[in-house]
Parts: structure tokens; C-alpha cells; sequence
């Protein structure tokens, strides 16, 4: 792909749309000249008895606006990009006028928004204006892949219930949504021992949220989960601040069982969160955060369309 971005291809689409213009008025000039073909100004061409191709010039009008159209297209290369990377007079690009927009249409918005900035979540919640902004904020940018009702899927969190992997303070939201998150489990199936000691350590992890399990698998594979409570903790119950997982509650983001345990164990996982501080203002975010905020702690007022 580097050879489609080098430099000469500029060069190249640069002649080879002076070269078409140049080939249009070649082109027309010698359409518009009239050579004498037959005494009768025929071509000598007939069909279906008495239909005749005459060797007639073409009509003026035509052949002007022929002309103005080469004339408007120079005249356009000459403002406006085209001319392989010459970016015309007026500077313009389809980047550049989306990002006018998008600070115009900020501009317009940061009015709505003024009046939420300093109010905490708890507040914003109450407030059904800010709550409607905050559930279209979500579905045009969160519904994707948290679903439109924010219960998640597979590896996708759910947002409407108490288990969050960094926090669920309104300010680390915030923090989530404006500069994503990048959660990774490396393989541990080396650290553990062999693919028996993996099965086993799988079976403690779900005897810890008192999930089905093997019983005996499960005791045997207690020694072996220090090597993963450097993250999860002895207890088992996470750190935030690295986003690993409460295991000791019944929610599973990638899967439940035995197997699906032994899996992310040998397999290792990884999940990325994209950040929107690109696409959202901070206080698009902060009116999102509260919003997020309320799915799970029952404080959100009824919004009315």
C-alpha cells in the first residue's frame, strides 16, 4: 500500500487530468472541422432505403457549451483540489470543512450544555432534559456494542447492573468513555502448571461465586490461583485499578463454566474500549457519565419524548 501514498502518484493524476482537458479540446476541434466527403454532403452511409448520414458540423451551441465545460472544470482545478496534491486556492478539504461543522454545531450546542456542567450525577439524574441528551448520547455512540438497553452482551459489559472492571464513580465513567479502556489478560496456562492444574484452577474460580463446580478440582486448584490473584486478588474480588474482574459474583463477561474458564486461562484475553474524547465534548461526556451513572444506581427520572 506505501507505493499508492509515494509522492509521483500526485504527479501522475496531475498530467493526467491537464492531458484530459487538453485531449477534450483536441477532441472537439477536430470534430468541428468540416471536410467535404460527396458532391451531396453525404457520408454515403443509408439505411432502410431513404435514411442518410449527412456530414453536417457541430451545431455552435453545442460546441460552446462544450468549451465552457473544459473552462469551468480549469477554472474549479484551479480552486479546489484535484490537480494530483495541490490543494487549490481556497485551501479547501472535505477533513477541514467536517471539522467547521463539527465546531459549529459545538458551538450551537455548548449553550444546551452550560447548564449541566456543574451539577454532580446525582442531580443530573433528577433533571429529565439532561437524562433525554444523555440516552441519545448513548445510543448514538454506547448502543453499538453495550446494546440499546446497556445490558452488554459477550464481552461487552453491562452497564444497567453494580459490577464495574475500573469503577463506577461518576467521574471514573467519565474517565472510561473520554479515553477508553484496554483490558488484557495474558495466557496463564504456563504459569499455572499443566492443562490439569488449568482445569482445576477453573474449577476454584467458579467454587468462588459458589458457581457449579467440581469440588475436589476446586480444592486442588486453590494453591494454584496465587498466580492469579496478582490481579484478581487473593480474595478473588478484582482491583479496578487494573480492571480485573470480581470473581467472586456470578457475572461473566466472556462466558460461564468450566470450559470457557479453561479457555480465557490458556488463551489469555484482550478487549478494547475506543476512546471518544475524538467525537464527544467534555460536556457531552459529562451529561453520558451521569446517564451511565443512573442505569445502575435507580436514580434516573422517567424521560418524556
Amino acid at each position: 500500500m506505501s507505493d499508492f501514498i509515494h509522492s509521483g502518484w500526485a504527479i501522475f493524476v496531475a498530467a493526467a487530468v491537464v492531458l484530459s482537458l487538453v485531449a477534450c479540446l483536441a477532441l472537439l476541434i477536430i470534430a468541428a472541422r468540416r471536410r467535404v466527403m460527396s458532391d451531396d454532403n453525404t457520408t454515403g452511409h443509408v439505411w432502410d432505403v431513404d435514411l442518410v448520414e449527412m456530414n453536417n458540423p457541430l451545431p455552435r451551441w453545442w460546441m460552446w457549451l462544450f468549451v465552457m465545460t473544459v473552462a469551468f472544470a480549469a477554472i474549479y482545478l484551479a480552486f479546489y483540489p484535484g490537480l494530483g496534491s495541490n490543494t487549490g486556492t481556497l485551501k479547501w478539504s472535505s477533513l477541514g470543512q467536517y471539522e467547521a461543522e463539527q465546531a459549529k454545531a459545538r458551538e450551537a450546542m455548548s449553550v444546551v450544555y452550560a447548564r449541566y456542567t456543574a451539577l454532580p450525577a446525582e442531580a443530573l439524574a433528577q433533571d429529565a432534559k439532561a437524562m433525554g441528551i444523555g440516552e441519545r448520547l448513548f445510543l448514538n455512540n454506547c448502543a453499538q456494542c453495550h446494546g440499546s438497553n446497556a445490558r452488554g452482551s459477550k464481552g461487552f459489559p453491562n452497564l444497567a447492573d453494580s459490577d464495574w472492571l475500573y469503577g463506577g464513580t461518576h467521574d471514573l465513567i467519565k474517565t472510561s468513555i473520554a479515553n477508553g479502556r484496554a483490558g488484557n489478560m495474558p495466557p496463564m496456562a504456563a504459569a499455572v502448571g499443566t492443562p490439569e492444574d488449568v482445569r482445576n484452577v477453573a474449577n476454584y474460580v467458579l467454587s468462588l461465586s459458589d458457581s457449579p463446580h467440581n469440588n475436589v478440582a476446586a480444592q486442588l486448584g486453590k494453591a494454584k490461583f496465587g498466580v492469579c490473584a496478582a490481579c484478581h486478588g487473593a480474595d478473588g474480588k478484582g482491583n479496578t485499578a487494573l480492571g480485573a474482574p470480581n470473581l467472586t459474583d456470578k457475572v461473566w463477561l466472556h462466558g460461564w463454566g468450566e470450559q470457557a474458564i479453561t479457555q480465557i486461562i490458556t488463551q489469555g484475553k484482550q478487549n478494547m474500549m475506543p476512546a471518544q474524547s475524538g467525537r464527544l465534548t467534555p460536556e457531552q461526556v459529562h451529561v453520558l457519565g451521569a446517564y451511565v451513572w443512573s442505569l445502575s444506581n435507580g436514580t434516573r427520572v422517567a424521560v418524556t419524548n
